[in-house]
């Protein structure tokens, strides 16, 4: 629900923030927050529109989880331009051609301007713009007698959003920075959601050796909470173009609350439509944490753990069961996204692809594992503890302003966490893992009542699946032996028209896929089946792009690709990979390499 009004918002984020200070200020050690097991740092999709009289070639997209929302990468192609993130700046690919068109350097990226930090970087694509998001790190503090001091100018997380127009030679057109955490955007036609989160903007006193007690700290950071101004909590944004420079804050009308919240951070959601350029950015908020997006092009979802805390000069608290909270924003059309509702579910979820809205309901999967303390025999540190983990498969409908849960189909894997999740219309598809890796499928079709329909036990686990052209289902993970030690990259084909089955697997002994952690990495090309997955030897730390044909009866091998060694001590890995027309390009932190799809034939090496 939103605020009345200004007073009613900064009152109340005065309230729940004060209720989370600790001696050191806010999320000090005191502040515990469990990282969901399997964290680390689909449909093809195309982005762009074709030059005036032409048409461009055929070409593969980012790997994304929903068709209507494409996702911010390091490598974007429309067909007529390939557009890589690169460690300096920005390249841009001819594929007519296979040379290095255009290099561009990026404000933000230069390590030397930033000390002890630097900036990572992910783009979108729409014609002849594209809009590059940089997380900058914060950078480092410096003691004095009575505080430790950020550094001036480099205090906080900062996002940079910087438009780029690749017409001609290309060049930045505008940029916008604020004070707040890239978390994650999505991408509908030319308009694009950027999520981003924010801190209170409170310089809390850092007591020095032998000052005044926990307690008494605790209390006088409260009081610079009741004090402190609601521009504390509101980000502001800052938009250049050109010479002209204009601020805009989120509107206290803009800022929601959930049921339950903390007061320390707030999700901001904003618009930016990359063929009108960078103005107002229209953020709608809401007093929450958040670390996963999930988008459809109707809805964005952002949900977090939130941290459990310890009282100051009470007991241990009792263990506590994780949750995971969901918020949901409208974003249909084109103006301002809107807030419509939260809720909660049991346990962590592993990535994106734990959500899925279809017919009107959100399906989630998670995993729930209890805590307990280390002293406690229940304690899944104790050597003689067996694990007590659980997965479930929630299916919620909004109610109002709430996401409720309106069935569920639990104890799923007991003992065991999820390693991927994939839905495809009414069914749902859930690896488990410890030892043995059971393939669950599930019948959503009638969402208050879900229900597993068959299990598939095999060694290894597949940490990501992908549906294939013929309605089988691709997965790429770890081969195992029976106790559950991990042996090498697996890709295995599973039909699931029936009762699952495994009808193929590949193996590569003693190595590991990009793609276990960060499904962009991985290529399907449905119309040949030409799938490329980039993989790291472990023996030599070397990495490859693994070519594979995948077939309705099977997995063959094509052959791999490899990129020139640069000469450092750290080896070549494989980033991305992606077709344009006939040629396959694959691409690393050193350049890119064009290859024949049908023959892998080198076609070109491009050192960047």
């Amino acid at each position: 629900m939103a605020y009345d009004d200004c007073d009613d918002l900064l009152a109340g984020l005065r309230t729940a923030t004060a209720k989370r200070v600790t001696p050191w200020g806010l999320d000090g050690p005191s502040l515990l927050q469990k990282v969901p097991d399997g964290a680390l740092p689909a449909p093809e999709s195309a982005n762009g529109r074709a030059l005036k009289g032409s048409q461009p070639p055929e070409h593969s997209g980012t790997n994304v989880h929903e068709a209507a929302a494409d996702e911010p990468d390091v490598v974007k192609t429309d067909g007529r331009r390939i557009v890589v993130i690169a460690r300096d700046g920005l390249r841009v690919i001819d594929p007519a051609t296979r040379k290095v068109a255009h290099r561009l350097d990026l404000p933000g990226r230069q390590p030397e301007r930033y000390p002890g930090g630097g900036g990572d970087s992910q783009l979108l694509l729409s014609g002849d713009r594209a809009l590059v998001l940089t997380r900058e790190y914060p950078m480092g503090f410096e003691r004095q007698p009575d505080r430790v001091k950020p550094v001036p100018g480099h205090t906080r997380p900062r996002t940079r959003l910087t438009l780029v127009d690749l017409a001609g030679t290309p060049k930045v057109i505008g940029s916008m920075t604020s004070e707040t955490e890239f978390v994650d955007a999505r991408q509908t036609g030319s308009v694009a959601r950027v999520v981003v989160k924010s801190r209170p903007r409170i310089d809390f006193p850092v007591e020095p050796h032998g000052g005044r007690s926990e307690q008494k700290a605790v209390e006088r950071n409260r009081q610079l909470v009741r004090q402190a101004p609601l521009n504390a909590w509101l980000p502001k944004f800052e938009v250049r173009n050109g010479a002209d420079v204009k601020s805009y804050t989120m509107p206290c009308g803009q800022v929601s609350r959930p049921a339950s919240y903390t007061g320390t951070t707030m999700l901001s959601v904003l618009t930016v439509d990359l063929g009108k350029g960078l103005g107002d950015p229209e953020p709608a908020g809401v007093v929450a944490d958040g670390q996963t997006v999930y988008g459809t092009g109707a809805s964005l979802y952002v949900t977090g753990t939130p941290p459990q805390v310890i009282t100051w000069g009470n007991a241990t608290p009792k263990p506590v069961e994780t949750r995971t909270d969901i918020h949901k924003f409208d974003v249909r059309g084109q103006g301002r996204p809107r807030y419509v509702a939260s809720g909660s579910v049991q346990g962590d979820l592993l990535n994106q692809y734990s959500m899925s809205e279809h017919a009107g309901h959100l399906r989630v999967a998670t995993t729930t594992t209890p805590m307990t303390s280390p002293e406690s025999p229940d304690s899944p540190t104790a050597s003689t503890a067996a694990p007590r983990s659980a997965s479930a498969v929630r299916v919620l409908a909004q109610r109002g302003a709430r996401l409720t849960a309106v069935g569920e189909a639990g104890g799923l894997g007991k003992g065991e966490r999820i390693y991927s999740v994939r839905f495809i219309g009414p069914k749902a598809y859930v690896v488990t893992f410890r030892q043995i890796d059971p393939l669950y499928v599930l019948d959503l079709s009638d969402p208050a009542r879900p229900r597993p329909t068959g299990e598939l036990k095999i060694t290894g686990y597949s940490a990501y699946l992908h549906p294939t052209a013929d309605g089988k289902l691709l997965g790429v993970g770890q081969d195992a032996d029976t106790k559950g030690r991990t042996l090498g990259t697996q890709v295995s084909l599973f039909d699931v028209a029936g009762a699952p089955r495994r009808v193929d697997t590949f193996r590569l002994p003693q190595s590991s896929a990009a793609a276990e952690f960060d499904p962009h990495a991985f290529l399907y090309w449905a119309k040949s089946g030409l799938t490329v997955i980039p993989v790291s030897r472990h023996t030599t730390g070397g990495g490859e792009a693994l070519v594979l044909k995948v077939g309705p009866q099977g997995i063959d091998r094509s052959g791999t690709v490899r990129h020139p060694d640069a000469g450092s001590e750290v080896p070549v890995q494989i980033l991305r990979s992606l077709v344009v027309g006939d040629t396959l390009w694959t691409i690393s932190s050193e350049g890119a390499r064009a290859t024949s799809a049908a023959t892998l034939d080198d076609q070109g090496w491009l050192r960047f």
